[in-house]
């Protein structure tokens, strides 16, 4: 029997703005950097399946060592202004893994929805797995180019050598394009791009779909208000995926599980369907 496991590997804080885009075009990035109002701390969830083919884990958290100083990089305005991390090292993946007799050879494959720090940090604990992330996503994140997007590719583990995920014509729903991670193909990884340009989610099929959304918005919420966060760089895009992600609760009992959302975790220990628990409205994607 498949098992799916919250795990929050700390907490963070970011712009009001961030969460939740105001204004159009660079106003919108403005805006998130200048904004004078933080969120609530809100939870950095990875995710692990038990599965009978063995432990993955979808994304790592964020590390302690983000609280050393020179960690971030000082002369980005988003580290600088924009967010504002809380910790601890019994937190991180690692640890929290050993606490549910898990170790880190017992994971056979990790799926990381995206690069930003806060779902690739701790990668360092998981040494002997198979890691897989979108190709365009490795390819916008690494070098000089990733780090003034904001990603922290110098902090990467030096033996990190990813494989690549690859998409095909095997349609979940309004979703065209999925990649297998189970023989039995019950787990996927499926397109999602809107908080970054290549984003993927992870779907858990069985009775529910429990959707494994990373930061495909920031909470349940804003999902069903078609609100697009301030750091996708194409609302257009973003909307879209929202838009898809409700079809397929319409279609199939859907768990909305993203990274930051504090009632995540409460959902999945519930088995709250979104469509069924809380209607959902076809307007609020016509904008």
């Amino acid at each position: 029997m498949t098992k799916i496991y919250a795990i929050r590997t700390g907490s963070v804080k970011v712009r009001r703005g961030q969460r939740e885009s105001r204004g159009k075009g660079v106003a919108r990035t403005l805006n998130m950097l200048l904004d004078r109002e933080w969120t609530e701390w809100l939870p950095i969830y990875a995710w692990v399946i038990e599965h009978d083919e063995g432990i993955i884990v979808v994304d790592t958290g964020e590390t302690s060592r983000v609280h050393e100083r020179g960690y971030h990089p000082s002369w980005h305005p988003f580290y600088r202004r924009a967010v504002q991390f809380s910790v601890h090292p019994e937190e991180e993946l690692g640890p929290q893994l050993r606490a549910l007799g898990i170790a880190a050879r017992d994971v056979r494959h990790v799926v990381l929805t995206h690069l930003h720090t806060d779902h690739a940090g701790g990668l360092a604990h998981l040494t002997g797995a198979r890691i897989w992330v979108a190709e365009g996503e490795l390819r916008r994140a690494s070098g000089w180019g990733g780090k003034v997007g904001g990603y922290l590719p110098h902090r990467w583990p030096k033996w990190w050598d990813p494989e690549l995920l690859r998409f095909e014509e095997r349609p979940l729903g309004p979703f065209q394009r999925s990649v297998p991670l189970t023989k039995c193909g019950d787990v996927v990884a499926i397109e999602t791009p809107g908080h970054t340009p290549h984003h993927v989610s992870v779907v858990v099929q069985g009775t529910v779909l429990y959707f494994l959304a990373g930061d495909t918005s920031y909470n349940q919420g804003l999902l069903m208000a078609g609100k697009v966060d301030g750091v996708s760089p194409n609302e257009a895009v973003s909307r879209g995926t929202l838009a898809r992600i409700m079809r397929l609760a319409k279609e199939r009992p859907l768990v909305y599980l993203p990274s930051h959302d504090p009632e995540s975790e409460a959902r999945l220990a519930a088995n709250a369907v979104l469509v069924a628990e809380e209607g959902s409205s076809p307007a609020a994607f016509a904008q």
